[in-house]
């Protein structure tokens, strides 16, 4: 399906056919329009609502808001967040249902976050398993209260991430009982790399089914003038 907006309104135009060429009669009045819009169509694809990573592949001095990213596991939920190029462990969450998404928007609030980058299970042969579709679930049903504040939710495959921050976390040094208590937010630092590495190459956009919402997505506008490299010393923090 194409993006949503609102198509060009149709102009019918029409005259009442009388003696126009009858000096006797009066001149015709102007022409008048009627203007029927047409109605709103769903956007699909990240061509339409483009995420962070491809916001900046189009513009190289574009600033946007935070890019918040989810690695949802069975017991813990581990989250990084970004901004651009840069990226930090934040948090690992151990609350689940409700409880866990309403602390994904508190977050998101807190650090100026526009957009969700969830990690989407997937097998070794690139299948979708029975975790995925759990994740779609609590994706799908964030997507809807985050709609509402004008934020985007996006799934990415996630496979790997969790080696690839454990080997991380054990060139940095960290112990044993460190990189356990770690290792879900690194593995959204992974992820949240990938994105930005492949330019949101793989990144599918959730979105609600109102259509009022998924216009609200369309139309924000993140930016962030305040954004200072010079402060990255400050950002890399865990």
């Amino acid at each position: 399906m194409r993006s949503l907006q609102y198509l060009p309104s149709v102009a019918i135009s029409y005259r009442t056919q009388r003696d126009v060429n009858t000096s006797l009669l009066p001149r015709p009045s102007p022409i008048k329009t009627r203007n029927y819009p047409l109605p709103l169509r769903a956007a699909t694809s990240t061509d339409e609502i483009p995420p962070n990573a491809v916001r900046r592949k189009t513009d190289s001095n574009w600033r946007g808001g935070f890019s918040l990213g989810v690695d949802l596991g069975l017991s813990k939920t581990g989250i990084a967040l970004s901004k651009g190029y840069t990226f930090r462990p934040l948090t690992v969450l151990k609350s689940r249902g409700q409880k866990l998404e309403t602390r994904l928007l508190e977050i998101a609030e807190e650090e100026e976050v526009d957009e969700f980058i969830i990690g989407l299970p997937r097998s070794s042969d690139g299948k979708e398993t029975v975790q995925s579709n759990k994740v779609r679930s609590v994706a799908g049903r964030l997507a809807v209260q985050a709609a509402e504040r004008g934020w985007r939710v996006y799934v990415l495959d996630e496979h790997g991430t969790s080696s690839e921050a454990s080997d991380r976390m054990i060139v940095m040094g960290l112990g044993k009982s460190e990189r356990q208590n770690r290792e879900d937010a690194y593995a959204a630092v992974i992820l949240l790399e990938r994105y930005f590495s492949t330019q949101g190459l793989g990144a599918e956009i959730i979105l609600p089914k109102s259509l009022d919402l998924q216009e609200k997505i369309k139309n924000s506008s993140p930016k962030d003038p305040d954004f200072l490299p010079g402060k990255l010393e400050e950002f890399y923090r865990f």
